[in-house]
């Protein structure tokens, strides 16, 4: 299971937000780079980097972030937060992103994002189907959308999708535990009966303690995002060393 810490940007700054609220806003650190390079050095290998300017945008915001931190660092980055256009995920790309996430463009231009589906491989794109009491939320978690999220992840993995972050938002940034029971859920009901593959689900929100991670390996997610709990220091960089 791939470790992937996540590093959220408003104005160019290292930020966690509880609930996605922008109200809860509080800043850890001025230099996303020096906080990338901090995760490199304890042999991770993954990032997940979020534009929250951007999503409240609806448009890439801040690229020169994915830049710096791409070019300065070996991490492969996986990108999101208010790609709405080809442009926009020219810049990304271009920025140096491996993967971008879309989420709200899944929901509400479903074209678009088929379309670079095709264009740029299951491999490089991430459906995002944020839960909020069992629907997708779009909009920087500003509105919850009609679709119910197992019966939405299943009908991109009938278009060739492979990667999908979830993150439960009850539970972002509350350090109370992950959504075990809702990723067992999707795992079970996102494989595929003719050839058994599931998707790749990447857990997120809520990890707490380093003793939840072999739970989340253990119910087969591919990978896990954390966020907070490394700021606040509940996962220490040696710990997840240890684990990768």
């Amino acid at each position: 299971m791939r470790i992937i810490p996540a590093i959220d940007i408003i104005e160019g700054k290292c930020v966690r937000l509880t609930k996605g609220d922008y109200g809860t806003k509080k800043i850890y650190s001025e230099s996303p780079l020096e906080i990338a390079k901090t995760f490199e050095g304890s042999g991770i290998e993954y990032l997940h980097l979020v534009d929250l300017d951007g999503a409240k945008a609806q448009h890439i915001v801040n690229y020169k972030v994915l830049e710096q931190i791409s070019s300065k660092t070996n991490l492969k980055i996986d990108f999101g937060g208010g790609l709405k256009t080809n442009e926009d995920l020219h810049i990304a790309f271009n920025s140096g992103a491996k993967q971008i996430t879309g989420g709200s463009i899944a929901v509400k231009d479903p074209h678009t994002f088929e379309g670079w589906l095709s264009k740029y491989g299951a491999a490089k794109i991430i459906l995002g189907a944020d839960s909020d009491a069992g629907k997708v939320s779009i909009g920087g978690w500003m509105e919850q959308s009609k679709e119910d999220v197992i019966p939405f992840i299943k009908a991109y993995q009938k278009k060739s999708i492979q990667y999908v972050i979830c993150t439960d938002i009850s539970k972002d940034g509350m350090l109370e535990g992950p959504s075990v029971e809702l990723y067992k859920q999707i795992i079970s009901e996102c494989t595929n009966s003719s050839n058994g593959q599931s998707i790749k689900l990447i857990a997120s929100g809520g990890i707490s303690t380093i003793e939840e991670l072999p739970i989340l390996k253990e119910i087969g997610c591919e990978g896990v995002i954390i966020g907070k709990a490394i700021y606040e220091n509940r996962i220490t960089l040696k710990q997840l060393e240890k684990f990768v």
